[in-house]
């Protein structure tokens, strides 16, 4: 069934409300330097204040989109953080994963369970009341994205604007460009590579894992299935108690949608109990732990579970690093009335 937040006269006055409430809002880590140094021409021409004039409010009623919605269900700020990166790995920050329909790229099977879009799709009829044809659906995913962090708890994070909505969306794009969760490190670092990141942001941004949860199929190559038909660990960097809860939960012959929390701790909470978890040997997937087992990402991941101060300065870097990616300004693109049509 579709999700919807209806936009009746009470819930536009909620809105407003919230906007007037979250003009007390503070971002904690400002990167200007950062923004100055983005790599491409394209998106050096972002900036912090790109609708300060043209649509003052875009930041607030994103902000006020995203915090109804989590609301009504609390799931909704780890995917809406999913879909960012899924939309920047592919065609880049674009908001071409946000498009519906046959041969696009939500339709491809890696995409598949991807959630959230009404979200994104609610703020954009939203601005497209308050600022219409001004604010591109890249840049409401962006904000959403960094929103849904902020909402659970992590660090708040100023982000360049000025991206413009992509026009093409191919389902073909998806698998070449996404990382897989059976990936090595190496494979890891060359995708990451490939976008302009380097092995600290990957390190760092692999923390988006300390919210939402996996299902059981990503992390099956790490059981084999018994003559009997139950599942016993294949893989030794397991804990074996948490192993054993995984088992349990991801029995044989159990529903694909059958997840389990990325973060057996804190799963809703944004922090750095994903590092912790990895060097007790409970990171739920490959991709997770190998992080650990590599001498290359280890002191890292244990500077991150050390200080959560120092993780989220790092995250900031490392979010806004990927918000840039491949990313449409000037000419390039369009700004869309739909974010879920082309």
């Amino acid at each position: 069934m579709e999700h919807t937040i209806p936009f009746t006269s009470t819930n536009l006055m909620e809105v407003v409300s919230a906007m007037k409430l979250d003009q007390a809002f503070r971002f904690s880590f400002f990167r200007l330097s950062l923004f100055a140094l983005l790599a491409s021409p394209a998106a050096a021409q972002l900036s912090p204040g790109f609708y300060s004039f043209s649509c003052p409010n875009a930041e607030l009623l994103v902000r006020g989109a995203v915090r109804s919605a989590s609301a009504m269900d609390s799931t909704v700020p780890a995917k809406l953080l999913r879909l960012l990166f899924h939309d920047c790995l592919v065609e880049g920050c674009d908001g071409s994963v946000l498009v519906q329909g046959n041969g696009a790229e939500s339709s491809d099977p890696a995409n598949k369970s991807l959630d959230g879009f009404y979200v994104v799709e609610s703020a954009k009829r939203l601005l497209e009341i308050w600022c219409p044809g001004t604010v591109s659906c890249a840049d409401i995913l962006v904000l959403a994205a960094r929103d849904a962090v902020g909402l659970s708890g992590g660090p708040s994070v100023e982000v360049p604007l000025g991206r413009r909505d992509g026009i093409v969306s191919s389902a073909s794009d998806v698998r070449p460009n996404m990382v897989d969760t059976v990936f090595s490190l190496d494979q890891m670092m060359q995708h990451f590579a490939a976008k302009g990141l380097s092995i600290d942001d990957l390190v760092a941004l692999s923390g988006a894992h300390t919210i939402g949860s996996s299902h059981c199929r990503t992390f099956g190559d790490r059981f084999q299935q018994t003559s009997n038909g139950s599942l016993v660990p294949a893989d030794n960097s397991l804990d074996s108690n948490y192993a054993m809860e995984l088992a349990n939960k991801c029995f044989a012959g159990a529903s694909d949608s059958t997840s389990v929390a990325n973060d057996p701790v804190t799963p809703s909470t944004f922090d750095n109990q994903y590092y912790a978890n990895l060097l007790a040997n409970k990171g739920l997937l490959h991709s997770d732990s190998i992080l650990v087992t590599d001498l290359r990402t280890k002191s890292r991941v244990q500077a991150f579970a050390q200080s959560q101060e120092k993780f989220f300065e790092s995250w900031a870097d490392s979010f806004v690093k990927l918000s840039t990616v491949g990313v449409k300004t000037g000419d390039q693109g369009l700004i869309k009335v739909s974010c879920t049509s082309m």
